[in-house]
Formats: structure tokens, C-alpha cells, sequence
């Protein structure tokens, strides 16, 4: 008996549906005058079609800047609420409502606002990656890239509380020599990356450069040539002669990084530094979003204005 035995190619079937997809996605965003903006941890066919590349706060301004009336960001919510904060008269889309951040969670406004009750005189230094709630209680943002500058910038200031990230906040006080009143946050993927990783690769990779996030722990840092964040990563990967980079961040960023920079190597200081909820956004979703308008974020106009003056003060420090 003869025995026909077909054999599919899963790769070429998953390509003929991307390109469906991709397709779908071009189509309505010329109709709908929308961009996507991704993160670069996003995965990395979704960071393929993105208009544009960055961390949450690059995105965000870029949004303001662009013409486009509907935004499909390509991230986690706070990261959605901070472009509906800087653009109020644009449509922003986040492709599933799930895709949420740990560490901001950690802190609540109605948290903050205890805490400031127990420290009156004390000025609110608040992370980027906080709800547009938790913002609309701070005196001024900052991000990974900026937060030293804010810091200096705030000379004639004795008591500041930091939140929510614990780690970003060690970091800048031994950068600037300022103590802080700091929350017990942290984000469990950059938390994940320990010594013993870092260690490991550099007996692998003997000649690489380490490049650590500045949410990771103080012992990591302590390990690294440079610390950075992911735009700062990105630049310094093309500005560097290193020829080998371990990266001690979300391992999405490996996409961008090794397809900007072919020449070079890029190793994870763990493969499994990786956030779940950077993973749940696909292009069929990206799709859905376009063809439905879902999610619609939106931020009440009183915590927007308070949530916008803390962003502005920052952009006008750095």
C-alpha cells in the first residue's frame, strides 16, 4: 500500500499569515491616519511594523508631535495613558486592555497620598512607569534616562520621595549623593537578572562589554561598564567599537539591537529576563485595534492636567 506523507512548512504558513496581517494593517492605518508606536521590548514582528521605535516616554512625545489622529501604542497601559496625557486630542489605542505593568501596580495614588500626608515638606519624584493616577500626585516625572538630571535639578529641596522603583532610586542616589524616602517597588523582570548571570557570560564572553538597565538590582549594576536605558542601549550599541554586548534587560530588546547592528554580538545576561505582559500584544491584535478602535484609553480630565504638569516640569528640567 502506498503511504502519501505531506509534510507542511509551519514557516512558510506563518509568514503567508503575517504578510495577511501586515497587509490588513498598512490598509487601515491609510485610512484611519494612524501610526504604531512600539516599545523595544514589544516582540519582534510586532516591532517591525512600528512607524516608530523607543522607550515609553520617547513614544509618547512622538505621539504628541505627529499628525496622526489615532496612536496604536504598542506597550503596556501606563505607556498608552502617558501618550492620551501628552496628546488629549488624539485617539489612543492600546491592542489588548491586559497589557499591564507589575511594578506599576505596586503603587496606587491613594498610597502615595498617605505618604505624602507622613512627609508634608517632602517634594514627589515619581517613575514614568506609574498609572496617570499615581502621576497626577507627583511634583515631577522622571525616566531611567533622565532621573539623575532631575535630581540635580532639584537644589533647594531637603526631603524627596522616590517611587515606586527601589532600585532606580539606589542607583540615582549614589549618582547624585541625595538620600530619598523610597517605595518598595521593583520590577520583577529586571529583578530576575542577578550576579551569577552576568558572572557566567563574562567567563562565556571574556571580551564583551556589560550593559545593564538601571532598574536592575545594585549588585548588578555593580557589575556593568555602562548603565543605560533601552534608547541608551540602542545608541550606544551603534556608537560603541565593542564588537560584544551583554545586555542585562528585557531580552525583546535584542531584536532591535541585532537587527540595527548586524556586525555585532548581543548576548541576554538571562534568557529568561523576559515581562509577560511585553509579550501579549501580536499583530492580529494590532489589527483588531485598527479595525474595531479598541482600546480607547482615557484619562479623566482632572487627573490629566495634574498628570501633565509633572511630565511638562520634567521635560523643561531636561
Amino acid at each position: 500500500m502506498l503511504h502519501l506523507i505531506i509534510r507542511f512548512n509551519n514557516s512558510e504558513i506563518w509568514d503567508k499569515m503575517n504578510k495577511k496581517l501586515i497587509e490588513g494593517i498598512q490598509k487601515l492605518k491609510d485610512e484611519q491616519n494612524a501610526i504604531i508606536l512600539a516599545h523595544n521590548y514589544q516582540p519582534g514582528e510586532v516591532q517591525d511594523i512600528a512607524d516608530y521605535l523607543g522607550d515609553s516616554l520617547e513614544l509618547s512625545r512622538t505621539a504628541a508631535r505627529t499628525n496622526a489622529d489615532v496612536i496604536v501604542l504598542c506597550g503596556v497601559h501606563f505607556m498608552a495613558e502617558t501618550a492620551a496625557i501628552l496628546s488629549p486630542e488624539k485617539k489612543v489605542l492600546l491592542p489588548d486592555r491586559n497589557a499591564g505593568c507589575q511594578m506599576a501596580d505596586m503603587i496606587t495614588a491613594v498610597k502615595l497620598r498617605e505618604l505624602k500626608k507622613d512627609y508634608p515638606d517632602a517634594v514627589v519624584v515619581g517613575y514614568v512607569n506609574t498609572s496617570a493616577a499615581v502621576k497626577a500626585e507627583m511634583d515631577v516625572c522622571c525616566t531611567s534616562s533622565n532621573a539623575v538630571d532631575v535630581i540635580n535639578s532639584l537644589t533647594d529641596v531637603e526631603e524627596i520621595i522616590f517611587v515606586p522603583d527601589k532600585y532606580l532610586a539606589d542607583y540615582v542616589s549614589r549618582k547624585t549623593r541625595r538620600d530619598f524616602i523610597v517605595w518598595d517597588g521593583y520590577c520583577p523582570t529586571h529583578a530576575h537578572i542577578r550576579p551569577e548571570h552576568i558572572l557566567e557570560k563574562k567567563k562565556l564572553h571574556p571580551g564583551a562589554e556589560v550593559i545593564v538597565h538601571p532598574e536592575c538590582i545594585p549588585e548588578v549594576i555593580n557589575l556593568a561598564n555602562k548603565v543605560l536605558s533601552t534608547e541608551g542601549m540602542c545608541r550606544y550599541a551603534q556608537e560603541t567599537n565593542t564588537k560584544e554586548l551583554i545586555i542585562g534587560t528585557d531580552v525583546g530588546i535584542l531584536h532591535r539591537l541585532e537587527k540595527e547592528n548586524p556586525q555585532k554580538k548581543f548576548y541576554p545576561a538571562s534568557k529568561n529576563a523576559i515581562c509577560p505582559n511585553m509579550r501579549v500584544i501580536t499583530l492580529k491584535k494590532v489589527l483588531c485595534a485598527l479595525e474595531e478602535m479598541k482600546y480607547v484609553i482615557n484619562v479623566p480630565e482632572d487627573i490629566r492636567i495634574k498628570a501633565r504638569h509633572a511630565l511638562d516640569r520634567m521635560l523643561k528640567i531636561v
